[in-house]
């Protein structure tokens, strides 16, 4: 039953553990949803649909309503003979009048516009993707801004738990020194150089502990909570095991080679001619009866319809100069392409060697913390027999947490650097 119930609260500690830990790809992922620029995905999508919508809207009906009023030096008359004619026969025609005004509509309606609006709607299509690649490109900085942090903090902490450990040794060794002093068997000034060591070591501690806290700070405001109580987990340090690359870039100098070719179509669309309906109705003086009004100055109603082809030949002009633009801007993109592609293989192969040289170093790293421990273990002794002082001890001591410290930085680079392997690759 006792057993029972030891496995039972061992479970219950070891899953409150768990729960306490905090790995780094929880932080990334909780980083890339807090960060501000992720509301901008969805003004993102918002300004395709308005854009789209505007592009539709343009086969609708355009009405323009006007009024006008108007005066000119010259209006349209019978020649003087013919008008005498008229007025000897008892008929009065004056001509049109110089006053003239009306209020009416203008209304056209688009038939066919040479693919435009078809070209229009490929091309918003083509730079909302690459406005969305564009913002990938920008999240995944946040990647290794948080994992900068991450490494930062587990270094620090680790210098922090080295720092303590060390504390201890100092204490125990200075509580046998004391001992020593009141046998006479040791001297004041050994005591005081192990209390400044230890004094000193405690300066390391504080200072370790205020980075480490202000560390936490920059990263709980990236995740957006507390990390209070959470400890970091250290990751996994697997190697990717492809190797090729899938950065955001990539995709993002895809879209705009598209984003290019969308505008071909444009050009095309602008040298065909465009075919529509057209009408216009109005109510003023003139009419479209000049003759009538000539007789009689009232106002009228009148409506005027048809079918309308237009065709800008300047297009034309402009066209060869057009798919050139477009055809450098298309190997622009590709040039760059190839120099990130270039600069990307570089540093991975730069960060391939650094790790390989962190996995030859280490090979030999618990063999020299041994062997200082050794080495310690035995100047303890030797200072408990007076065969050595204080300050050879110290050395051996320093000795011992710098081996240590240096094998714990040694396993936290190795991590990093297989991290920022991965992150050069987007693995």
């Amino acid at each position: 039953m006792k057993k029972r119930y030891f496995i039972l609260i061992l479970s219950l500690l070891i899953g409150i553990y768990a729960r306490a830990q905090v790995t780094l790809e929880q932080c990334v992922a909780l980083a890339q949803e807090n960060y501000p620029l992720i509301k901008k995905y969805d003004l993102l999508n918002q300004l395709k649909d308005v854009n789209l919508s505007d592009i539709n809207k343009s086969w609708l009906p355009r009405i323009n309503l006007y009024g006008q009023g108007s005066i000119q030096n010259d209006a349209p008359a019978f020649p003087e003979s013919l008008s005498n004619m008229i007025s000897q026969a008892g008929m009065d025609i004056s001509g049109l009048d110089k006053w003239q005004y009306k209020i009416g509509a203008d209304i056209s309606q688009t038939i066919w516009d040479g693919g435009a609006s078809k070209s229009q709607r490929k091309i918003e299509h083509s730079q909302d993707t690459e406005r969305q690649a564009a913002m990938e490109v920008q999240m995944y900085a946040v990647r290794k801004r948080v994992e900068d942090l991450f490494f930062g903090i587990l270094l620090i902490e680790e210098q922090a738990k080295q720092t303590r450990a060390m504390q201890g040794l100092l204490q125990e060794n200075l509580r046998k020194l004391k001992s020593m002093l009141k046998n006479g068997t040791a001297l004041q000034s050994d005591v005081d150089m192990v209390e400044a060591q230890y004094l000193s070591t405690e300066q390391q501690l504080t200072q370790a502990e205020s980075t480490a806290g202000s560390y936490r700070k920059m990263l709980e405001i990236f995740v957006g909570q507390s990390l209070d109580g959470q400890e970091l987990a250290k990751p996994d340090a697997l190697m990717p095991q492809d190797l090729g690359t899938d950065r955001p870039e990539l995709r993002h100098f895809d879209a705009q080679l598209q984003a290019i070719d969308a505008q071909y179509a444009s050009i095309t669309s602008r040298t065909m001619p465009k075919i529509g309906l057209f009408a216009q109705a109005y109510y003023g003086y003139p009419g479209l009866d000049y003759f009538e009004n000539m007789i009689h100055r009232d106002l009228s109603f009148n409506v005027l319809a048809g079918i309308k082809v237009s065709w800008n030949i300047d297009a034309f002009y402009r066209k060869k100069n057009d798919k050139r633009k477009l055809r450098l801007a298309s190997e622009e993109v590709s040039v760059n392409r190839d120099v990130f592609l270039f600069n990307t293989n570089l540093e991975a192969q730069s960060q391939i060697d650094r790790i390989n040289e962190l996995k030859a170093v280490m090979k030999e790293d618990d063999r020299i913390v041994e062997l200082r421990t050794n080495v310690r273990k035995a100047s303890e002794s030797q200072l408990e027999n007076g065969v050595i002082d204080a300050t050879a001890l110290l050395t051996k001591l320093t000795d011992e947490k710098t081996a240590r410290l240096t094998a714990s930085y040694h396993e936290i680079q190795l991590m990093q650097s297989i991290y920022q392997l991965k992150h050069i690759l987007n693995k």
